[in-house]
C-alpha cells in the first residue's frame, strides 16, 4: 500500500543485518528504495545484499561500530558522498543481553547504553545535519520496545535504555518539527531468531505463548508499521510511538482461575 512512496528514496537502515534490521531491508527493497545498510558484521551485509539482488549502484553497505561515534561520522560521510542526505533513517540496531543486575559489569552497562541509546542520537544528530543543510523533510524511526514502558527482571539495562530512547524521540520531534523532519519510535512484537543477542528455547516459547494475539511478528507486520510512519499518511505524526506487538505490552491473557474461557 505505501511502497510506490519509497521508490527512490534513500533508507538508512542500522543493525541491517539482525532478524528486524533484516526484514526492514527487505522491504525498503522491494519498494526500490536506494539503500544504506550498516552492521557490525560487513560479510552479513554484502550476502544480505547479493541475495536481494541489489545493484551496485542502489545499496551501500558500511561495517559501522556503533560504539564509536567517528565510526558514525564515517557511515554518514560515507552516506552523502554517495547518495547526498537521506530520506529516511531507521535506528534499528540494538542488543538484548539477559543478566540480574548484580551481575552485570560496568562495561556491559557502558555497551548496551552506546548501542540502544547513545548510537541513535548520535545518528540521528548526524543524519539531521545533513537533511537540514540539504533542505530535505524526511522521517527518524527509532526502533524501541514495550520494554520501554514495563520493567522485567534480568533485563533491566535493556529496559532502561528504551525507556531512555523514547525520550529521546520526543525531543528529536520537538527539536526538528520546524524542519519538517518527522521522528517517530516503533516497537515491534517478539521476533525471536537474532545471532547477537540469542535466546533460550524456553525463552521464545513462553514469551510467544504470551503474546494476546498468539504468534510472534512477522516481517509484514514489522514492514507495514514501518512504512505507515514514514508515509504521507502519517505527514502530522511526530514525536509518538507505535506498537506492532500483537498486544503483548498490554497486558496478559493468562487466567488464574478454572473456567479458562468466557464462552
Amino acid at each position: 500500500m505505501f511502497e510506490p512512496e519509497f521508490k527512490d528514496k534513500v533508507v538508512v537502515i542500522t543493525g541491517a543485518a539482525g532478524v528486524i534490521g533484516r526484514w526492514i531491508v527487505q522491504g525498503f527493497a522491494r519498494a526500490g528504495s536506494r539503500l544504506v545498510l550498516s552492521d557490525h558484521r560487513p560479510d552479513v551485509l554484502a550476502a544480505d545484499a547479493r541475495a536481494l539482488g541489489l545493484p551496485a549502484d542502489r545499496v551501500l553497505t558500511h561495517a559501522t561500530q556503533l560504539q564509536d561515534a567517528a565510526d558514525i561520522g564515517r557511515l554518514v560521510e560515507a552516506t552523502t558522498a554517495r547518495f547526498g542526505a537521506p530520506d529516511i533513517v531507521v535506528n534499528n540496531a540494538g542488543v538484548y543481553p539477559s543478566g540480574f543486575l548484580l551481575d552485570i559489569d560496568t562495561e556491559e552497562w557502558d555497551r548496551i547504553m552506546d548501542v540502544n541509546f547513545r548510537a541513535p542520537f548520535i545518528v540521528s544528530r548526524d543524519y539531521a545535519r545533513t537533511m537540514v543543510k540539504a533542505g530535505k523533510s524526511g522521517s527518524i524511526v527509532n526502533i524501541s520496545s514495550g520494554a520501554s514502558r514495563k520493567m522485567r527482571t534480568t533485563v533491566v539495562p535493556y529496559c532502561v535504555s528504551k525507556t531512555a530512547l523514547d525520550r529521546l524521540t520526543k525531543g528529536f520531534a520537538l527539536e526538528l518539527a520546524p524542519y519538517r523532519i518527522r521522528v517517530n519510535a516503533l516497537e515491534p512484537g517478539f521476533a525471536p531468531g537474532s545471532e547477537v543477542s540469542p535466546l533460550t528455547e524456553a525463552h521464545v516459547k513462553a514469551t510467544s505463548a504470551a503474546v494476546p494475539i498468539g504468534r510472534p511478528a512477522t516481517a509484514e507486520d514489522i514492514c507495514n508499521g514501518v512504512f505507515y510512519l514514514c508515509s504521507s499518511a502519517a505527514s502530522f505524526v511526530t514525536g509518538t510511538t507505535l506498537s506492532v506487538d500483537g498486544g503483548n505490552s498490554i497486558g496478559t491473557t493468562n487466567v488464574y482461575q478454572d473456567k479458562k474461557t468466557a464462552l
